[in-house]
C-alpha cells in the first residue's frame, strides 16, 4: 500500500547502506550480534531485489537473522522501508525481517510503528497471490506484534475486513481480551486440516476446560458465523475449523445441534456461486458431526446431502453419511427420509397450515412466520428429495412407507399428491394415489402388511396406462409436487445401442453458457467453468443419481469466439453423456445399454432440460442479430422436431385447451400450437415457444414480460408451456395488442 512510506516513523532511510557480503558457510554460533544484524540485512536487502550481486546460500539464513540480535528503531524503519519498494513481495520473504525486528523491540520503541504495521498486516492479509501457507503464518506474528501494544485479540484473529469479524468481536466484548480465550482462539487458528490429530484434540479439550469464559466464547464465534450471510474472509476458514472442534468437546445435544448449523451455513454457497462459503470449516463440521450421538447428525448431513452444490464437500458428506448409515443398518439414502424434521407441527396446528406445497401462517405472531419459513425450507428439502427417488428403484415395506410417507406431517403432503405402486410378491404391482381408509391405508385399494411399496415412473408404464393416469390427474385437479403423470420419458434408442459407450442424443446444441452453467448447479450437476485457461476449453457436468449409486456425467465445451477484454464465454456446445456405476470409491464406466431404466430416464431429463431452456433457439431475439456463425442452428433448433419435454408439453395443452377460453381458436399440429387471430394465424413451436405467422411462416419476436397466464397445471415446473400459453392468449385476442414493437410485425387488418 503507498500509504506505508508516510506512517513508517522519522525520515527516510538510505536503503542501500548495507555493505555486499557473500554469505559464507560459517557457523552460525560463531557470529556475534553486530555480524548477525549485517547479514540479516543483507538478506533482507537481496531478498527485496532479487536482481542484486549476491547469491544467498546459507539455507540457516532465516533462523540467523530470528536470534536474538541488537535491533534499533531505526533497524525496522529500514527494514519497512526496504520492503515497502521491493517488487518481489509474491513470496513474502520481505514482510520476514520486519516483524522479526519488531518482535524484539520493547513496547516503548513499537509504540511509533503500531499504524505501518497494522497497514504491513493488511497488506499480507490481502495478497492473494502469496501462498496460504506463507501468508497466514506471516500475518499471525505480524498479529501477536500488534497484540503486545493494544492487547486483547490478535489483529489476524477475526479480522475486521468483512462482516463476521466486525460483528463476532463485539458480541465477544470482554471475553476479547481474556487470556484464556486469546490462547483457545490462537491454538484454534492451528488446525490446517478438516480433522485434527490426538494430540491437538487433548490440547485444545485442555484449553475449553481452562476457563468457563473459553467455551462461552466458542460458542459466540460459531453462532455469529451462522447468523452472518455476508462473504467470508477465507482467514477465518482456518479459525472456525478449529473452534468446531473445541465445541465437540461438549458431547451435549446443543453443541451437536451447534455444529450441525455450522455445517449447514459453511457448506451453503454464497449469492449465486458454486462454492461452499466456507469449503474447510464445511469439511470439518462434517466429520465432527458425523460420529456424534442422537438424531442431530444424520439430520444435518441430510439436509447437506440435498442442498450442498460442492463436489468436494459432497464427496465427503456421502462418505460421512454412509459411515453413519452402515453403523445403523441403513439402507443407501435411508438416512434422509429418516431425519426429516416436522418442526413439531401437530402441536403449532393452530398456527401455521400447509397448502399444496407451501406452509401459511393462521396467525400474525413472529413465532408462526419463522415457524413457516422453516417448513417452506423443509417442504423445497422433501420436494427435491422425493423427485430424487424417481431414479432410484428402491421399495419400502408397507409399515414403513406408512410411516415415513404416507402419515408424515411434512413428507406427506409431498408423498399424498404421488402415485405409488404397491405389491404382495414383488411381481404383480398395483399403483394408485395414497388414500386413507379410517386408520388404514391403501393405495389403488391394496396395501397391507406384508406388502412392498416403490414410487411410480412412467418409464415403467406403458402408453395407455401413462395417458390414463395423465387423465385422472387432469380431471381431478390434482397439482402435483413435481412433474409425475407427465413426466418426459426417455427410453434406449437404435442409436444408443449402437455407440455403446456413450449418447449423442443431445450433442450438436448451443446453449447459452452462463444461464446453462447455473440450470446444471440447481439441477444438482457439478462442473467447472469453461474459459481460455488451460483445459478450461472442455467441462464436464456430473450428477450422482440413485442415492449415489450412478453417476452420469455431460460434455460440452465453448462454442465461438471468447473476445478480449473480458473474455467472458457466452456460449457453449454440447457433446456426448455417458455414465459409470460406483464401486467402493471409483467409479467404473458402464455402456448406456447398461443402465438401468430409471436412471437413463431421469439424466436425460436434465440434459433435454438444459438444451430445452437455454438453447439460443428458445431465444427470441436471435433473430434481430443479422449474420450470426449460429444462425443456421437457431433455425433449424427453434422449428425443428420435438424433444421429450415439448411432446409432454403437447400432451398437456391437448388436455388442457377443450377447457380453456381460447379453445375454439387454438389446434395442435406435430411441432405447433396453431393461433387464430383476427390479424393473422400464428404457429407457436411447442419447443421453443418461438412464433411464426401463416402463410409465409414470417418470424413473429415477442420478448416475454409481465406474469404468465394463469392457467391450473398439473405441476409447476415447466416455465416454456406457461410462455406459450401467455403467448396463445395475446395472439388469439391480437385486436387488442397495444404493444408497438409487436404491432410494427403484424400484417395490417383486413
Amino acid at each position: 500500500m503507498d500509504s506505508w512510506l508516510s506512517l513508517i516513523p522519522g525520515p527516510r532511510p538510505e536503503t542501500r547502506d548495507v555493505t555486499p557480503t557473500v554469505v559464507t558457510e560459517v557457523e552460525s554460533e560463531e557470529w556475534d550480534g553486530a555480524r548477525q544484524r549485517l547479514i540479516s540485512k543483507q538478506w533482507h536487502r537481496y531478498a527485496a531485489d532479487i536482481s542484486g550481486p549476491v547469491y544467498l546460500r546459507d539455507p540457516e539464513i532465516y533462523e540467523v537473522a530470528a536470534a536474538p540480535t541488537p535491533w534499533t528503531e531505526d533497524d525496522l524503519a529500514w527494514a519497512l522501508h526496504v520492503s515497502r519498494e521491493s517488487t518481489t513481495k509474491y513470496d513474502g520473504r520481505v514482510f520476514h525481517l520486519p516483524v522479526i525486528i519488531a518482535s524484539q523491540l520493547s513496547v516503548e520503541q513499537l509504540a511509533p510503528f503500531e499504524p505501518v504495521l497494522r497497514a504491513v498486516l493488511a497488506d499480507v492479509s490481502e495478497r492473494w497471490g502469496m501462498p496460504t501457507d506463507i501468508r497466514r503464518p506471516l500475518a499471525a506474528r505480524y498479529g501477536e506484534v500488534l497484540a503486545r501494544l493494544g492487547g486483547g485479540l490478535p489483529a489476524h484473529l477475526l479480522p475486521e475486513r468483512d462482516g463476521f469479524g466486525v460483528t463476532t468481536r463485539r458480541r465477544l466484548g470482554g471475553l476479547a481480551a481474556d487470556p484464556a480465550v486469546i490462547a483457545a482462539l490462537e491454538f484454534a487458528d492451528t488446525l490446517a486440516k478438516p480433522a485434527p490429530t490426538k494430540t491437538w484434540l487433548r490440547q485444545a479439550e485442555q484449553l475449553v476446560a481452562a476457563s468457563p469464559a473459553v467455551p462461552s466464547a466458542v460458542t459466540t464465534v460459531l453462532a455469529t458465523f451462522t447468523e452472518e450471510a455476508g462473504p467470508l474472509d477465507d482467514f477465518h476458514d482456518q479459525l472456525l475449523r478449529g473452534l468446531v472442534w473445541m465445541a465437540a468437546a461438549d458431547p451435549g445435544d446443543e453443541a451437536t445441534a451447534l455444529i450441525a448449523r455450522v455445517a449447514q451455513v459453511a457448506g451453503e454457497p454464497y449469492g449465486r456461486g458454486a462454492y461452499a462459503r466456507a469449503s474447510r470449516t464445511a469439511a470439518s463440521a462434517v466429520e465432527a458431526v458425523a460420529d456424534r450421538p442422537g438424531d442431530a447428525p444424520a439430520a444435518a448431513l441430510a439436509r447437506l446431502a440435498v442442498t450442498c452444490r460442492s463436489k468436494p464437500l459432497r464427496v465427503r458428506v456421502r462418505d460421512a453419511l454412509d459411515r453413519l448409515g452402515a453403523a445403523r443398518g441403513w439402507a443407501p439414502g435411508e438416512a434422509l427420509e429418516l431425519t426429516v424434521e416436522t418442526h413439531d407441527i401437530d402441536r403449532h396446528g393452530d398456527a401455521v397450515e400447509i397448502v399444496g406445497d407451501k406452509a401459511k401462517a393462521l396467525s400474525r405472531t413472529g413465532e408462526a412466520k419463522t415457524l413457516v419459513k422453516a417448513l417452506n425450507k423443509t417442504l423445497g428439502l422433501e420436494r427435491a428429495r422425493l423427485e430424487d427417488l424417481l431414479a432410484h428403484d428402491r421399495t419400502w415395506k408397507w409399515e414403513t412407507w406408512v410411516e415415513r410417507y404416507a402419515r408424515h406431517p411434512i413428507t406427506g403432503t409431498v408423498a399424498r399428491r404421488l402415485l405409488w405402486q404397491v405389491s404382495a410378491d414383488g411381481r404383480e404391482w398395483t399403483t394408485g394415489l395414497p388414500e386413507a381408509a379410517g386408520d388404514e391405508w391403501r393405495v389403488g385399494g391394496a396395501g397391507g402388511a406384508g406388502w412392498v411399496v416403490r414410487l411410480w415412473h412412467p418409464v415403467l408404464a406403458d402408453a395407455a396406462e401413462v395417458a390414463a393416469w395423465r387423465d385422472t390427474i387432469t380431471t381431478a385437479g390434482i397439482r402435483q409436487p413435481f412433474k409425475q403423470a407427465f413426466r418426459e420419458v426417455y427410453r434406449l434408442t437404435p442409436a444408443e445401442e449402437q455407440t455403446r459407450a456413450y449418447s449423442n442424443r443431445f450433442a450438436g446444441h448451443i446453449l447459452r453458457y452462463r444461464q446453462a452453467n447455473a440450470l446444471m448447479r440447481v439441477r444438482n450437476w457439478s462442473a467447472s467453468y469453461l474459459g481460455t485457461w488451460d483445459g478450461g476449453y472442455h467441462s464436464e457436468a456430473v450428477r450422482e443419481l440413485a442415492a449415489g449409486t450412478w453417476q452420469a456425467s455431460f460434455r460440452h465445451e465453448i462454442a465461438g469466439e471468447v473476445e478480449a477484454p473480458s473474455y467472458t464465454v457466452e456460449h457453449c456446445s454440447t457433446d456426448q453423456v455417458r455414465f459409470a456405476v460406483r464401486a467402493g470409491r471409483r467409479w467404473e464406466p458402464v455402456p448406456v445399454t447398461d443402465v438401468p431404466a430409471r436412471v437413463l430416464s431421469e439424466a436425460m431429463r436434465d440434459v433435454d432440460l438444459f438444451v430445452g431452456v437455454t438453447s439460443i433457439a428458445a431465444d427470441d431475439t436471435w433473430a434481430d442479430r443479422g449474420e450470426h456463425p449460429f444462425g443456421m442452428y437457431w433455425q433449424t433448433a427453434g422449428f425443428g422436431a420435438l424433444t421429450g419435454s415439448a411432446e409432454v408439453r403437447r400432451d398437456v395443452l391437448a388436455r388442457l385447451l377443450p377447457r380453456l377460453a381460447i379453445g375454439s381458436k387454438c389446434e395442435l399440429t406435430d411441432r405447433f400450437l396453431r393461433v387464430r387471430g383476427s390479424r393473422a394465424t400464428y404457429k407457436i413451436h411447442l419447443g421453443s415457444g418461438n412464433i411464426l405467422m401463416e402463410p409465409n411462416d414470417a418470424y413473429l419476436c415477442i420478448v416475454p414480460a409481465g406474469r404468465s397466464a394463469r392457467v391450473s397445471l398439473p405441476f409447476d415446473d415447466d416455465e416454456r408451456l406457461s410462455l406459450i400459453l401467455s403467448k396463445a392468449f395475446l395472439l388469439a385476442a391480437d385486436e387488442k395488442i397495444t404493444d408497438a414493437t409487436i404491432l410494427r410485425q403484424l400484417p395490417r387488418p383486413a
